[in-house]
C-alpha cells in the first residue's frame, strides 16, 4: 500500500529556464489522483505544484494520461503554475503531504475493520503512519510564514 509516488515525467523549457516535472499520485480512498509539480533544475528541492488533477483507477492509468501530454502542454500548465495565487508553497506541499498520510490511515483502519488486512500487520503499519505524520508535523513550522 504505497500510498505516494511521484515518478519523473520530463524536463521542459519555460521562460528561458529548465524545470524538472514530477507527478505526485496519491490513492485518496477511492481512485488515484495525480498532479504535477514543476521544478527549477537549480533548485530541486523548491517545487511548484499544478492545481489540475489527474484521476484514474491505477497509478499506471494516471501515469499514462500525464505522458501523453505534450511539452507545449507542460509549458503552458507550468505557466499557471506560476500565475498560482498561493505564495506559501512548501507550507501547501507539506499540508499535502500530512493530508495524504491521514487519508492513508484512515484507509488502512477501514481495510482492517473490514478484515481485508491481517490485524497485526495493519497494526504496524498504522503505527508507523502515526509516526510518520508526527514527523510531518513537526516539520510544518518550517514552512509557516515563507513565501516561495
Amino acid at each position: 500500500m504505497n500510498e505516494i509516488t511521484q515518478p519523473h515525467i520530463a524536463t521542459i523549457e519555460s521562460d528561458g529556464r529548465r524545470y524538472n516535472v514530477s507527478c505526485r499520485v496519491v490513492f485518496d480512498g477511492i481512485e488515484f489522483v495525480g498532479r504535477l509539480w514543476f521544478a527549477d533544475e537549480s533548485w530541486d528541492d523548491l517545487w511548484l505544484p499544478d492545481r489540475a488533477a489527474f484521476p484514474g483507477r491505477t497509478r499506471e492509468e494516471v501515469l499514462a494520461l500525464v505522458t501523453r501530454l505534450t511539452p507545449d502542454e507542460m509549458v503552458r500548465r507550468h505557466h499557471r503554475a506560476v500565475a498560482e495565487k498561493r505564495k506559501f508553497h512548501g507550507l501547501r506541499r507539506a499540508t499535502d503531504e500530512v493530508l495524504a498520510k491521514i487519508r492513508y490511515l484512515n484507509q488502512l483502519a477501514i481495510s482492517m475493520r473490514a478484515g481485508l488486512l491481517d490485524m497485526d500487520g495493519a497494526a504496524q503499519e498504522i503505527e508507523l503512519t502515526e509516526k510518520q505524520l508526527h514527523t510531518l508535523i513537526d516539520r510544518l513550522a518550517a514552512h509557516a510564514g515563507i513565501e516561495d
